[in-house]
């Protein structure tokens, strides 16, 4: 399996065909959700950004800087609103929210998006499933190779790692390109990837180390290339979970995932992974679609016992989000 692709400088050059003028909805108003707001409304496009937990209220505008790496920022407004102002979503819909409200979610959406593709940019395994049974025609997933961290009101921090793969989860997939195309800007960069479920996989294991030790530690993402002890649990985890992997079909190389593991500690030092920053904030964290989830694809095969660290550090992680909310 290839190594993540790095981001290219400079700003690449697509094919929009059919979907260059379609507006762009984007369900969830978290760091992730904004940052891209911000970049696809400065690379003309027509960014309509959805409050993911709130049903009714009025819109408006919605003025949000980025602070990038080499210190420079990038700012715009895009308009903010909420499902129920809309009875129909007629666009690109792109699902930057929290993972543990999808099934709520699935049910809002059905019926207001019709046959309009459903971008998910969210971390975990499974999370497309409530979509799946609500019968959604056409749905993609992005692993997101990206961390976002909000630093104030209206600002927010962004560091890319790699281009993020969409790749088919349910349907013909003619429209993939375009939504690629669609998304992609210099500064979040997206590619076609024609098998995602590998990387799933991997991207969650990953996810299950960073989103599980870090907030236990109570420390940034570079822990694991600062830290061999970090790192040392960080390689039993991965260890566990790859053996899962190959009990569900999916083959996976423990050594590539601890590279790609480093390559994010070190892109991201300073950042504060996902759960940390919700456990600081009171919210609810998707630990259940990480490290829970995997114990439940250990269940179904008979492997229980094989994923005793990923579970404790599990356990542990929500336990320390009811005790701080």
């Amino acid at each position: 399996m290839h190594m993540y692709r790095r981001l290219a400088a400079g700003t690449r050059h697509f094919n929009h065909m059919t979907m260059n003028n379609e507006k762009i909805f984007i369900v969830g108003s978290g760091a992730i959700g904004r940052a891209l707001a911000v970049f696809l409304t400065l690379n003309n496009r027509q960014v309509v950004m959805l409050r993911g937990s709130v049903d009714e209220g009025e819109s408006y505008r919605s003025q949000v800087r980025v602070e990038l790496m080499n210190q420079e920022s990038l700012e715009a407004t895009f308009q903010t609103s909420t499902l129920g102002s809309f009875s129909e979503l007629d666009g690109l819909i792109v699902l930057t929210n929290k993972s543990y409200g999808n099934k709520r979610l699935s049910s809002l959406l059905k019926g207001k998006i019709k046959d309009a593709p459903l971008v998910i940019l969210q971390n975990g395994l499974g999370v497309e499933q409530p979509f799946a049974e609500e019968g959604f025609p056409e749905i993609y997933r992005c692993v997101l190779f990206a961390t976002s961290q909000i630093t104030s009101a209206h600002t927010l921090s962004f560091k890319p790692v790699a281009e993020s793969p969409i790749g088919v989860i349910r349907g013909g997939g003619a429209k993939l390109q375009a939504v690629v195309a669609q998304l992609s800007s210099k500064y979040f960069q997206f590619r076609l990837e024609s098998d995602i479920q590998p990387i799933i996989w991997e991207k969650t294991i990953i996810n299950c180390v960073f989103n599980s030790i870090c907030p236990l530690l109570d420390v940034d993402n570079g822990i694991f290339y600062r830290n061999k002890d970090a790192l040392n649990i960080a390689k039993r985890v991965i260890g566990e979970c790859v053996e899962i992997a190959k009990g569900n079909a999916i083959k996976l190389d423990p050594d590539e995932i601890l590279a790609k593991l480093l390559l994010i500690s070190r892109s991201s030092e300073g950042q504060l992974i996902s759960t940390l920053q919700d456990i600081k904030n009171g919210r609810e964290t998707e630990i259940d679609t990480l490290n829970f989830e995997i114990v439940q694809a250990a269940a179904k095969i008979g492997k229980e016992e094989l994923v005793k660290d990923t579970l404790l550090l599990g356990e542990l992680t929500k336990l320390k989000a009811k005790i701080f909310n």
